[in-house]
């Protein structure tokens, strides 16, 4: 199984710290929007119009104190699945 198989639902954990690119509504461009390693769960999953190979997720992670955050775009290089955190 890979991250395009996972579906809404699945958990998945952040693979680097991911960091608002000035695309995120409600916050500043370089804030940190969820830690290396925070876990998420998949809330959405598409494909961008232009690239329909290329899928993105919108993920809530946790933060420190486990509340899940507002959904964040994610592409398939930013997340890992469980069985590959350690």
């Amino acid at each position: 199984m890979n991250i395009e198989d996972l579906d809404l639902g699945d958990v998945v954990f952040a693979a680097h710290t991911i960091i608002d690119d000035g695309s995120m509504p409600e916050s500043e461009e370089g804030e940190v929007l969820a830690e290396e390693g925070a876990r998420g769960v998949i809330v959405m999953k598409g494909y961008v119009e232009e690239d329909p190979s290329r899928s993105v997720f919108l993920v809530r992670f946790e933060d420190k104190d486990m509340n899940l955050g507002r959904p964040i775009g994610c592409w398939t290089e930013d997340l890992m699945m469980p069985e590959l955190v350690s």
